[in-house]
């Protein structure tokens, strides 16, 4: 078996764990079967794929599957990686500082592929209006940037970059992938999948959204 780099293994502790911690301070965000809501006409349930749509773009097909609790409504900290991290990186083991604190809905669905030990999860936040999506994306490229500016960050972001409505970030042999569409941001983040994977789901989110 290759030998797994420490960023790898960290994207996917850091997949994994989100199924046992939740964010308990902060505004709470609905959780599941409570009311939700459509904002400015971006649902963030419907514009997400759905299993078989994502097996089919990753060539898993059945094997692909959602991690038991990993298809949540709430932004999730991972406290004890984040801990760990430099503090420019928090933001990485951190879905608070992510996405930020004006969100209006959210929702986040991690998929596994065991028979190729590969992730991927999608998610979308959608906020109040689309200059305060661009803003939470201006303020995330600034910690991705604080972040491969420190001494030890840089494992933890590899090869990055920022347009005005896109983030890439690109640490071993994981990626995260951020587009701003309308009032949403959207997230896509796999490990041993290729980049075309994310480059797919990415662009087939960003076509559900209404505008």
């Amino acid at each position: 078996m290759a030998r797994l780099t420490r960023p790898l293994l960290l994207c996917g502790a850091a997949l994994l764990a989100v199924a046992c911690t939740r964010v308990v301070d902060g505004t709470a965000l609905p959780g599941p079967g409570a009311t939700r809501k459509v904002v400015h006409g971006v649902d963030v349930d419907t514009i997400l794929l759905d299993q078989a749509r994502m097996g089919a773009i990753t060539g898993a097909g059945e094997h692909l599957t959602i991690i038991p609790s990993m298809d949540g409504t709430n932004p999730v900290d991972i406290e004890s990686l984040a801990g760990s991290a430099p503090r420019e990186c928090r933001f990485l083991f951190a879905e608070t500082a992510t996405f930020g604190p004006d969100i209006e809905e959210f929702h986040k669905t991690t998929f596994q592929d065991p028979p190729d030990g590969a992730l991927i999860s999608e998610g979308a936040a959608a906020y109040r209006d689309a200059d305060t999506a661009r803003h939470a994306l201006g303020a995330l490229a600034h910690e991705v940037g604080a972040c491969a500016g420190d001494a030890d960050g840089q494992q933890f972001v590899g090869d990055w970059n920022a347009g005005a409505d896109s983030l890439h970030l690109g640490p071993g042999g994981c990626g995260r992938d951020y587009r701003v569409v309308s009032v949403a941001m959207v997230e896509v983040t796999s490990c041993g999948f290729p980049q075309s994977v994310s480059d797919i789901v990415m662009t087939n989110i960003a076509s559900n959204v209404p505008g």
